[in-house]
């Protein structure tokens, strides 16, 4: 490949997984240098942010280490570990390749790391007791993971619901959030008065430097911004129904938040195309019929213009919304201890480092 210019060929090198990047760099010293050039990583990562897929934690028991299975509507399916972090972890979150994970035998301890990379940061102990006694582990009510792949940093957030012992809580809530720059966490508190479900702690997406979660009544969405450490709250379209059956769920969609409502028969979508001036438009509708018997069990994961993961029970499957057809991409061999959808996540698989 001499006869071509070193930007041909990084644009060439772009489009490969992040696997054989990692193994090219082995081949000499001038595909060393051209794979790790700064242009190259920022190339590389603006490309692969469009390319949504979705993780999953597979186990085959309670006490064994846990299998990510990831999904990518290009490559297929791939399965990699965190045995590199040489401790069993729960995955928090997901943010442009970085996983945020906190650890099962050492509560407290949290992880940013990049799963394809295997590179890993254990994050400074905090001097804070634990933030709610809510969860059996005591871990935060919400964990976001924002990572800005422009400004090359990144933040995680735990924050949860003060109270005191022998009493209710009083709406206090404390925020704790690392920066990657400085390598410490800093604080603020408010009052809140908001519940998280399950799917809704799980699906945090993060844009415009503002980190975002679905409230438990689905009554509206509950942005941090980051630059400026203020809690505020974003309405949900007009058109959406909170009759009994409908689901509602917040992902991305290139960049914007987007709502997905789910009833009987019909899938809604919504884009937030104006952010400032919360400006929804709506975006398809699609019916559910061809696959009426798994409706109860959907939930979507991860989408861009093209498609929309969901996962279910036991598989995981994807939606084409300019063909409107339907693909299964993955399903549990043998017995699973949780639903996939209690372990998914939206993934994007970058060469972002988290040191």
């Amino acid at each position: 490949m001499g006869f071509f210019p070193d930007e041909v060929i990084q644009m060439i090198l772009a489009r490969l997984p992040v696997k054989s990047i990692c193994r090219i760099k082995t081949v000499c010293k001038h595909w060393y240098r051209l794979a790790s050039d700064k242009y190259f990583v920022q190339m590389y990562n603006e490309i692969a942010v469009k390319n949504p897929m979705l993780l999953v934690e597979i186990s085959d028991s309670i006490e064994s280490q846990s299998n990510l299975i990831c999904v990518d509507n290009l490559r297929g399916v791939s399965e990699f570990s965190l045995d590199f972090l040489h401790t069993r972890v729960k995955v928090r979150a997901s943010c442009n390749g970085l996983l945020c994970c906190s650890s099962i035998a050492d509560k407290g301890a949290y992880y940013v790391c990049n799963p394809v990379t295997r590179e890993l940061k254990l994050l400074p102990k905090r001097s804070e007791r634990p933030l709610t006694r809510f969860y059996p582990d005591g871990e935060a009510t919400l964990v976001g993971l924002a990572c800005d792949l422009t400004a090359h940093k990144f933040n995680v957030v735990l924050a949860g619901y003060h109270r005191t012992f022998g009493h209710r809580p009083d709406g206090t809530f404390i925020c704790l959030i690392y920066d990657s720059d400085t390598n410490k966490w800093r604080k603020f508190v408010s009052f809140q008065d908001d519940q998280f479900s399950h799917m809704n702690r799980n699906q945090v997406v993060f844009v415009n430097g503002t980190l975002h979660w679905l409230t438990g009544s689905s009554s509206c969405i509950l942005a941090l911004d980051l630059d400026c450490d203020v809690w505020r709250k974003i309405s949900l379209p007009e058109e959406v129904c909170y009759a009994s059956g409908n689901r509602i769920y917040l992902l991305e969609s290139d960049g914007c938040l987007s709502v997905i409502q789910i009833s009987d028969v019909w899938m809604k979508t919504w884009v937030l195309k104006d952010y400032y001036s919360e400006e929804w438009h709506a975006v398809d509708r699609v019916s559910l019929r061809c696959i009426k018997g798994l409706v109860p069990s959907i939930f979507p994961i991860s989408q861009t213009g093209e498609c929309v993961f969901f996962a279910t029970h036991k598989q995981v499957l994807v939606y084409h919304w300019k063909s409107r057809l339907w693909k299964e991409m993955y399903s549990v061999k043998n017995s699973s201890t949780l639903p996939l959808w209690f372990s998914a996540h939206a993934f994007r698989s970058t060469i972002f480092s988290c040191n």
